[in-house]
């Protein structure tokens, strides 16, 4: 069925105040997740914690888990201004504390706070914006929030470049915590200014938090297996942490999330595969740049800034896909677009060719994501009733969290596996990868519009995790 065609602007009937303030706080999210990508490699270096680059970030993510499960159930019950309101504290909270560190351990304990409250701030935003607008207007909102992060990809990284040489790379973390009230300022009124939610009579699925506690220590423990003392403890400290992982996630994500069932739980999945495999892949490309290359921060920032320009290209031509056969194309596209940049960027890496091709691949993998990113939300508010849509909006986001943390361990470990003295980081063996969890997306991507008008009620997070099977 064709998408309806709405030519209603999304800041008419009284949206203005509540699509400003939710491009302000996308945008600084954005430039904190650019700015620290770009500055993490001169962080790395002055506190001596190469070892703990990957749970920087996938530390983040872990715990940002269990501030999205936290979310939907606040956003369901008692809208979503509490929800924004505890993550902006968090974040700020974890923001301050990673500017003040003195080593990497107290920097990564200030990013898993941050993490919390960005999962909490998340599902506040993309649940309130929701039940903001139309439906019919949800493709160009997810639209104008990819389109959020140009600006941001276009200074991030050289702000961010400019903050570590004049200032050092605590200003990174310090001028963001200073410029979140602000942005907050302008969201939390008109989100606190909507009606009570569909699901506040219901009470708390505090079990459902259990879970999510459970599924962020088994990705936390795949972090540190890779810093045992003991090489022989490495295995089953790995098999434990994954087992751990996969099964809270049985239990947070919809049934049959986890073999992809066709319509919402193959959504969800896909959204676990495509944000895994942008984000791990990201997270190590300004370190590539800046080690094997020998490029500036600033010159490394290039690739990110290409990588989210391309982002905000490919989300404004999907948001241009009506038809349903078209949309179907486009994911699938999205996909298969990003296996084959982020291969690019393999080989150059690979056969050490000139940076240019490194920089080229990362933009057609920010034109993969883009084109289908935006696509699995629109689908994941399509197959959900309006009293499910927090838990689905943080189902979703619990995929991409968990997924992303568990690709970035694997890519630690492999770094730490194959790291040689006085040799550069070898990230190959990450972007490949990457790639592979692409392709593996591409494949999916057909069963996400099965069942989409069939089976919405039963889209809902399952508590036993009956029928997700592995």
């Amino acid at each position: 069925m064709p998408v309806p065609v709405n030519n209603e602007s999304l800041f008419s009937q009284g949206r203005t105040a509540s699509c400003i303030g939710g491009i302000a706080l996308i945008s600084l999210l954005a430039f904190e997740a650019i700015a620290v990508a770009a500055a993490m490699p001169a962080v790395a270096t002055a506190l001596g914690g190469l070892d703990f680059y990957a749970i920087a970030f996938g530390g983040t993510l872990a715990t940002s888990v269990v501030g999205m499960a936290l979310g939907g159930e606040i956003c369901d019950r008692y809208g979503a201004a509490r929800s924004a309101w505890l993550g902006l504290a968090a974040f700020i909270a974890g923001l301050l504390a990673a500017g003040a560190a003195s080593d990497m351990y107290t920097l990564v304990l200030g990013r898993l706070m941050q993490g919390l409250g960005s999962g909490l701030l998340g599902v506040a935003i993309y649940v309130g914006m929701s039940r903001a607008v139309p439906p019919a207007l949800h493709p160009k909102l997810f639209a104008m929030f990819a389109g959020a992060w140009v600006v941001p990809a276009l200074i991030g990284p050289g702000i961010a470049a400019g903050l570590v040489h004049a200032f050092g790379w605590r200003a990174v973390f310090l001028a963001v915590a200073a410029v979140a009230p602000v942005a907050g300022a302008l969201l939390l009124p008109a989100l606190s200014r909507q009606a009570a939610p569909a699901g506040a009579d219901k009470p708390m699925r505090w079990r459902r938090l259990g879970w999510s506690l459970l599924a962020a220590g088994g990705a936390l423990t795949l972090h540190g297996s890779s810093h045992l003392p003991q090489p022989e403890w490495i295995p089953p400290v790995l098999a434990i942490g994954f087992a751990v992982a996969v099964f809270a996630a049985r239990r947070l994500l919809p049934a049959g999330s986890l073999r992809a069932a066709e319509g919402l739980p193959a959504v969800v999945a896909m959204r676990g595969l495509i944000a895994a495999a942008f984000f791990a892949s990201e997270a190590f490309v300004p370190l590539i740049l800046t080690t094997r290359y020998r490029w500036s921060l600033a010159e490394a920032g290039l690739a990110l800034t290409a990588g989210a320009l391309m982002w905000s290209v490919g989300s404004a031509t999907q948001a241009r896909l009506r038809a349903e056969a078209a949309r179907r194309r486009g994911l699938t596209a999205g996909f298969v677009a990003m296996a084959v940049g982020l291969s690019v960027a393999l080989v150059a890496a690979g056969l050490s060719l000139h940076p240019a091709w490194v920089v080229a691949g990362w933009a057609l993998n920010g034109l993969g994501i883009g084109l289908s990113f935006p696509m699995l939300s629109v689908l994941t508010m399509k197959l959900s009733r309006p009293d499910e849509q927090g838990s689905n909006a943080s189902a979703l986001q619990l995929s991409d969290a968990l997924s992303s943390s568990i690709a970035l361990a694997l890519a630690g470990m492999l770094m730490h596996a194959l790291a040689r003295p006085a040799a550069p980081p070898d990230a190959q063996p990450i972007l490949a990868l990457s790639a592979l969890l692409a392709l593996a997306g591409a494949w999916v991507s057909p069963r996400a519009f099965h069942a989409t008008v069939r089976h919405p009620s039963r889209s809902g997070p399952q508590q036993d995790g009956a029928g997700s099977g592995a």
